[in-house]
């Protein structure tokens, strides 16, 4: 039996698309909405009549959560979220929690408040959500963080292998002839960041498969993902560790105010010290010199979310978990020695 996703493949339409149609939305073209009826009768699509009217039911609109009230690159695909939403015909409340707050909690308050028919979660604690989401009755995405382990049907996850693409980032440093590398990463405690523990495990991990030795206690700086603390944590790391050559720094937000950092004390990127950076926000493109970084899709991230959720909003069904590939964009802030 063709589901709406094989109608919205058959079509050459969104899955938001075939939603409006079979709802019998009006913001549809003459052009669609006769292309996706066409493909309904000649595949013999039946819509699900309860999902259907549940769907109809309910009009709040779909609730973003986006974790860090200064994050840029979380900013970013916020802004591919509300566009490919807006362009389904759909509407949505977005609400901003510092780094340490719980989602899940803050989820959990806004079902029973305004019954959203969708939530979408741009960062989040796994640990948040072992403990609390099955508290949760709302069908849901978490973007940026797999959640692959978290034993929930209402849940899907689109996300980047933050371990392999810093384990990737330490090895561009590494070829480039760097052994004294310093790190700079967020802060562990906030509800057990899983994006923190697995990109600083990927640095730790590659130094020491190739080698070298690193004192943590030493090297590594935590930091809050935004530039200012990115300088703060720069500056220390370095007073710390006079001799680096190189620094991972843990998002490109860290990077740029490191880099900012540097110059202040008179350390020339890439001439005395080189810096790479994780999530190819653009900023990176326009810095002096440019920052190496390894670049999430955020478009594929957004995009997948999007048509994922309204999915399973008129169509239930259990969620998936999907690894989206990254790039290793190496720049002029790296020098080979």
């Amino acid at each position: 039996m063709a589901t709406i996703k094989d109608i919205a493949r058959l079509s050459g339409y969104s899955i938001g698309t075939v939603s409006r149609v079979i709802n019998h939305h009006p913001d549809v073209s003459d052009k669609a909405r006769a292309a996706v009826e066409r493909v309904i009768r000649e595949s013999g699509f039946q819509p699900n009549s309860n999902a259907k009217l549940l769907k109809q039911a309910v009009s709040s609109a779909i609730t973003v959560f986006v974790k860090g009230n200064s994050n840029m690159f979380l900013e970013d695909i916020l802004e591919k979220i509300q566009t490919h939403l807006r362009n389904s015909g759909e509407e949505s409340n977005v609400v901003f929690l510092d780094e340490s707050e719980n989602e899940i909690k803050a989820a959990i308050q806004t079902e029973l408040e305004r019954h959203p028919c969708g939530f979408i979660f741009l960062g989040g604690s796994l640990n948040h959500f072992r403990q609390s989401f099955s508290s949760l009755s709302t069908p849901s995405v978490l973007v940026s963080t797999d959640a692959s382990g978290i034993d929930s049907d209402l849940l899907s996850s689109f996300a980047t292998d933050d371990y392999k693409g810093s384990y990737e980032a330490a090895k561009l440093l590494i070829e480039n002839g760097h052994r004294r590398i310093g790190i700079i990463g967020g802060y562990m405690s906030y509800g057990g960041n899983v994006i923190t523990s697995s990109r600083l495990a990927g640095t730790v991990d590659c130094l020491k498969d190739c080698g070298i030795e690193i004192d943590l206690d030493q090297q590594f700086v935590p930091s809050r993902f935004s530039m200012d603390d990115g300088y703060r944590a720069a500056k220390k790391l370095l007073k710390r560790n006079p001799d680096l050559t190189a620094v991972m720094a843990h998002s490109d937000e860290i990077a740029i105010g490191a880099l900012r950092a540097f110059n202040d004390m008179h350390k020339g990127v890439p001439e005395d010290i080189s810096l790479i950076g994780f999530d190819g926000i653009e900023y990176v493109r326009y810095t002096i010199p440019r920052i190496a970084t390894i670049r999430q899709d955020t478009e594929a991230m957004a995009k997948k979310s999007v048509d994922d959720l309204l999915m399973r909003i008129s169509y239930p069904r259990k969620g998936v978990h999907e690894t989206i590939p990254f790039e290793v964009i190496a720049k002029e802030s790296i020098r080979k020695i």
